[in-house]
């Protein structure tokens, strides 16, 4: 039996007057990839967004409910520890304009890790995970930016893993990349699993049926339905479920 890592229970939050998530309830399991999916404008970049408290940055937002993480409530948590626990992957790759190590070093020196033979492991280990490290180790002083996209995103992956989160958060992270490095991403999904909780915001249906274990399917703001991923895609309940997965719209 799976064990949930995330429970969320009736979350509302309004843009201003926009309602953009409607009673969203949802237990999200421990060492597994869930793919949330739908339209774009759909609310499921903002479900992501509540659960790093990301969305307390934008003026005017407005949000009830409750998110525990691992049983903690997420609005009791300090910011800092709460980004530490859940880290975040964006759609662009947003590498710091340093070295290579220091991307990867720069979380654990936040967080108080100072010998250069620990911060040599994590930066080893990290990238080794984000099937990097055979790329770049003769070049890890190198500037970052100087590498591809492709290996940009798994070194974001790298640093975000590398300060020892519980849960991953991914926001498109390969719509910027072309069909190799997806796929490099792709198959590292499989081991990041091991460690920790993925989920992962999806246009690409073809992805999310690949790489997650459970789906979940947004629309207009509501959480129209939530499986595993093969009852999602192979049997749906909801029509307009069946619908978004066939290409019939969005």
């Amino acid at each position: 039996m799976e064990s949930i890592k995330i429970r969320v229970k009736d979350i509302n939050l309004y843009y201003g007057n926009h309602h953009a998530l409607k009673n969203i309830s949802i237990d999200i399991y421990d060492k597994a990839v869930t793919a949330l999916i739908g339209p774009s404008g759909c609310g499921k970049s903002t479900f992501l967004r509540c659960l790093n408290r990301m969305n307390d940055l934008i003026p005017n937002v407005k949000i009830d409910g409750e998110i525990q993480i691992a049983g903690n409530d997420l609005s009791k948590y300090d910011v800092i520890l709460l980004r530490k626990k859940v880290g975040m992957v964006f759609q662009k790759p947003n590498p710091f304009p340093m070295s290579i190590y220091e991307n990867i070093a720069y979380g654990p020196k936040i967080h108080g890790i100072k010998s250069k033979s620990k911060l040599d492991d994590i930066v080893e280990k990290s990238l080794r995970e984000a099937a990097l490290w055979d790329e770049v180790k003769d070049r890890l002083k190198a500037n970052a930016l100087g590498l591809s996209g492709g290996q940009q995103q798994r070194l974001c992956i790298a640093r975000t893993t590398a300060v020892e989160p519980e849960v991953l958060l991914m926001d498109e992270p390969t719509s910027a990349l072309d069909p190799a490095s997806t796929i490099k991403i792709e198959d590292m999904m499989e081991s990041l699993k091991k460690q920790y909780t993925v989920i992962i915001v999806t246009h690409n249906m073809q992805q999310a049926g690949r790489i997650s274990d459970f789906t979940a399917f947004f629309l207009n703001g509501e959480l129209i339905e939530y499986d595993k991923t093969e009852k999602i895609f192979y049997k749906p309940r909801d029509k307009r479920t069946e619908d978004y997965i066939t290409g019939r719209f969005g």
